[in-house]
């Protein structure tokens, strides 16, 4: 092997500071803000709300000291061109909202001056430092001073304030069921669900201003994958609103949408829209459309919907009391044709961003990840009754890499907790129960999955997992996560197999007035959409579904920089074609199943590789964490017989796990580029714990 470049990255976060904080704490506690700070920033992707902001220093106040500030904010004589700020506009605010109140009520610099000031009167030195550093580096970006003052928040009457009253009441009770502990559907009672701690430091900040001209974003676009908390940390946002924790000074109104809101009738205005939420609003509404700037609109739902936006400019209106189809009424909402001055909170899967990305103006991103692995080491801890299997389980997790990410999804992280405990109370080896991360969707969908003697007739059962499994595979081809009775007819699925899988929770029901079901949780679709290519069809000619050259080249490779949507799909077929998972899965599910597509992936993988060598836009190619996952070192090493050079970028420990497994196996390797991007997750001390390094 020659050639090898090895390049450090940049670091995510580095920090002079001699103490954790101004208040000169000696030491890093999980509360104290140099704490907070790291792993706010080491959390932090680039499209998090903790990036490319304004005033990010304010986090370093301890919960007193923001308070001492708020209060001399409060005190501080009005200026030319700045706004008053009273004591009810900051009493409950966070730091993100202080800054917001800042930007807002002092235009231009003077918002810096004022935080200057401040600072100095607390002898914040250090602080004061840093917020002439940072109008230094602004300062030729900042735009010129409004002249206007900030318009004044709407004035309600004695009976309009009770109104408002009771809708906020109205939203507390709706949304007060998010919990911290819940049962999942009402069944698995040992399932709970933490809040992720990081998202809870991310509301202060979600409409943080940004650089340079410290102005609020308008749209706020919350990413991620299923199951990561999206929809959670949005009606905690109404929730807080309603509570009148959430940016009081700014969203005098909000509402939350259900994007199947806007299918449930032909034709609707967005008054309608607003008094079918809030019957109140009716009489108000002519207040609530006269401060639009103080509107939130939070939109939820995108992937449940197959509502095409239009694309048409003429088609949109900016008229809110219009009746309009469903469709254009969302675009035109989307688009800010319609209310361009509200504000909105988008949810969004990453697969649905290619269709709204022609919508939106202006967006910017926060990229919520689930549990971090601090938060999955804790959940572990809190799921196992003693320290002892707490630790076994976790380190045999952590183990396998590609199976610990998939663990920062919430119920996947039940899911694999609770796998692993019926082993090891079975006093089971768990690396040969669980080959690879297929393994455990094996056991855990199997056990759902009603194949005991007695429950079904064979042939019943195999015609309902067949029809399952096609289900699941033309959704994963066609990018579709919700199924309605014409598709569930072309599967071949009767109401009897879609009443048993919304029993087991395999299926659920999704929100509206139509019959129209979604897989529980998304894994669920890429595992069975997997093992139809596994599965063995008896009253089939061929006896498996078999896949051609381009739905693999689909599943082993990125679309041109971006993530692909199949990759997890790709996984569990490779690991289910491991012959110790295949052998498991056709136990478990009472069928047989076939390795035939085996040789085909086997030839088109390598041509794939021999023709596409893994490239720096790339990382680690989707391949190798394929072969990661199918375990057998012969089949690994046919595909990558020929492969004389790669460039990979490592910023990741499963990057590395995943590329020592396959590199290892490059007999003929001559040239290797090899670029390591290295994160400090701690600026105070080191931490010997493998917890704390990056994954």
């Amino acid at each position: 092997m020659s050639d090898v470049n090895l390049k450090s990255g940049p670091f995510a976060y580095s920090s002079s500071r001699s103490s954790c904080s101004s208040s000169s704490s000696s030491s890093c506690s999980s509360s104290s803000p140099c704490y907070l700070i790291s792993s706010l920033m080491s959390s932090a992707s680039s499209n998090s709300p903790f990036e490319n902001g304004v005033m990010l220093y304010m986090v370093y106040l301890s919960k007193e000291e923001l308070q001492t500030f708020k209060q001399l904010l409060v005190d501080e004589n009005p200026r030319p061109g700045s706004v008053q700020i009273t004591w009810d506009q900051v009493k409950t605010a966070r730091w993100g909202e202080v800054v917001h109140l800042l930007v807002e009520f002092f235009p231009g610099r003077l918002a810096w001056d004022v935080t200057h000031d401040i600072f100095a009167k607390m002898n914040q030195t250090e602080l004061c430092l840093r917020v002439q550093m940072e109008l230094n580096d602004i300062l030729p970006n900042l735009e010129p001073e409004d002249p206007n003052p900030r318009e004044m928040p709407v004035n309600l009457e004695e009976g309009e304030s009770d109104k408002i009253q009771e809708y906020k009441l109205h939203i507390m009770d709706e949304y007060s069921m998010i919990r911290i502990v819940t049962t999942w559907f009402g069944t698995h009672v040992d399932f709970f669900y933490q809040d992720i701690e990081r998202h809870e430091r991310f509301l202060p900040c979600l409409f943080l201003p940004k650089r340079p001209q410290g102005r609020q974003p308008k749209t706020v676009v919350l990413q991620g994958v299923a199951g990561v908390g999206k929809t959670s940390l949005a009606k905690k946002v109404m929730l807080e609103w309603a509570e009148n924790k959430f940016y009081p000074h700014k969203f005098w109104c909000a509402f939350y949408f259900h994007c199947t809101d806007m299918a449930q009738v032909d034709e609707q205005s967005f008054s309608e829209l607003i008094a079918h939420k809030w019957p109140g609003a009716r009489s108000l509404m002519s207040k609530i459309m006269s401060k639009p700037d103080q509107l939130l609109l939070l939109f939820d739902g995108f992937e449940e919907v197959t509502l095409t936006l239009t694309d048409r400019p003429a088609d949109l209106s900016d008229d809110w009391s219009q009746k309009l189809p469903g469709s254009v009424l969302l675009t035109s909402l989307l688009s800010k044709k319609m209310l361009p001055e509200a504000t909105l909170l988008i949810t969004l899967r990453f697969t649905s961003w290619r269709k709204l990305k022609p919508f939106l103006k202006h967006p910017s991103f926060i990229t919520l990840t689930g549990f971090s692995m601090m938060e999955r080491a804790k959940y572990f801890r809190t799921y196992f009754r003693n320290k002892r299997d707490a630790d076994e389980a976790l380190s045999f997790v952590m183990g396998n890499t590609i199976l610990f990410s998939m663990c920062q999804v919430p119920v996947v992280c039940w899911m694999v907790c609770s796998c692993l405990r019926q082993q090891m109370e079975r006093g089971a080896d768990l690396a040969q129960s669980y080959p690879n991360a297929t393994a455990v969707f094996v056991q855990y969908l199997s056990s759902l999955f009603p194949t005991k003697p007695g429950r079904l007739p064979s042939n019943t059962h195999q015609k309902q997992l067949a029809g399952l499994c096609y289900l699941a595979a033309e959704g994963m081809w066609n990018m579709r996560w919700v199924f309605d009775t014409k598709d569930l007819e072309q599967a071949k699925l009767d109401k009897t197999a879609v009443a048993t899988f919304l029993r087991v929770n395999i299926f659920q029901r999704v929100a509206g007035d139509r019959d129209r079901y979604a897989f529980a949780v998304i894994s669920f679709q890429e595992f069975f959409a997997a093992l139809l290519y596994v599965l063995c069809f008896p009253q089939r000619l061929r006896s498996f579904w078999v896949l051609d050259r381009v739905q693999i080249i689909r599943l082993i490779t990125y679309p041109g920089r971006k993530k692909n949507y199949l990759a997890q799909m790709g996984l569990f077929l490779f690991g289910l074609l491991n012959e110790t998972c295949a052998s498991a899965a056709g136990k478990s599910f009472g069928c047989k199943l076939s390795l035939g597509n085996k040789k085909k992936l086997l030839k088109v993988a390598a041509l794939s590789y021999e023709c596409n060598p893994p490239t720096v836009h790339h990382g680690v190619p989707q391949l190798f964490y394929c072969l990661h996952e199918i375990q057998e070192e012969a089949f690994v090493s046919q595909i990558l017989s020929d492969c004389q050079k790669a460039a990979l970028i490592i910023n990741k420990k499963k990057d590395m796990q995943v590329s020592a497994f396959c590199l290892k196996h490059c007999q003929r390797l001559r040239d290797l580029e090899l670029t390591i991007t290295l994160t400090i997750t701690q600026v105070c001390s080191l931490h010997p714990d493998p917890l704390h390094s990056t994954e």
